[in-house]
């Protein structure tokens, strides 16, 4: 029933088309956004994550009473 429906719609072959085109040009977009992005600070982002871990754990370090 859905297929005849469908079917009936004039133009309805061009969404998959328009769907897999914004699908790939974000997709696309972010691969260039990964490869292009400043390794320096990709360092400094990944440094916070485990110095942010340590401040929040007080018994790493110091005296533990």
């Amino acid at each position: 029933m859905y297929k005849n429906v469908l079917q009936a719609i004039d133009g309805i072959a061009i969404y998959p088309l328009i769907s897999f085109s914004i699908f790939f040009l974000f997709f696309l977009g972010l691969l260039l956004y990964v490869v292009l992005m400043d390794k320096k600070y990709v360092e400094t982002m990944s440094s916070l994550a485990c110095s942010a871990e340590d401040d929040a754990n007080p018994k790493t370090g110091g005296n533990n009473a």
